[in-house]
């Protein structure tokens, strides 16, 4: 793999999650505290903890995609793909600014639905790029769609 490459998608993927982590500071603060949530919701330990993971997971794969496309010549998918991870990036990190920073808890939830559809094309262009590089975005996909279910849960369980 082209560490120019995965460079480049690992800047893009931290400076997604340093935005968020700026639109959540005291984030577990007296408002989210007070909000109800489902008997499902995980503990908040997990939160920091998978989307680590999923970072590290976005950047790599990306990056053998990207790379992948490329190195076959399809430099139009790449581009495409390119854009696809950058829109993905926005939603992903806008999502917490939706929620966190300005409580706009049903705007959040639709947010969530479009980050999760983002997140499956993502899947899938990662998959026709390299099989087991999409398998192991599938993880992102998954979790975003998750994420949707929860923030449409929390937004009905206080409106």
């Amino acid at each position: 793999m082209n560490k120019s490459i995965l460079a480049g998608t690992g800047l893009a993927v931290a400076i997604a999650a340093g935005s968020g982590a700026i639109a959540s500071p005291g984030s577990t603060g007296d408002w989210y505290l007070r909000l109800r949530k489902p008997c499902y919701q995980p503990p908040s330990v997990a939160f920091p903890v998978v989307w680590t993971a999923l970072y590290g997971d976005i950047a790599t794969s990306s990056a053998v995609a990207i790379d992948r496309f490329r190195g076959t010549g399809q430099r139009d998918k790449a581009r495409r793909y390119i854009g696809a991870l950058a829109i993905n990036l926005v939603l992903n990190a806008g999502w917490s600014w939706l929620f966190f920073r300005f409580h706009r808890l049903g705007i959040s939830a639709l947010g969530a639905a479009v980050l999760a559809t983002s997140s499956g094309d993502l899947v899938r262009r990662t998959t026709d790029a390299d099989r087991q590089a999409g398998l192991a975005m599938l993880p992102y996909a998954l979790w975003c769609a998750f994420a949707a279910v929860l923030a449409t849960h929390v937004w009905r369980l206080n409106r």
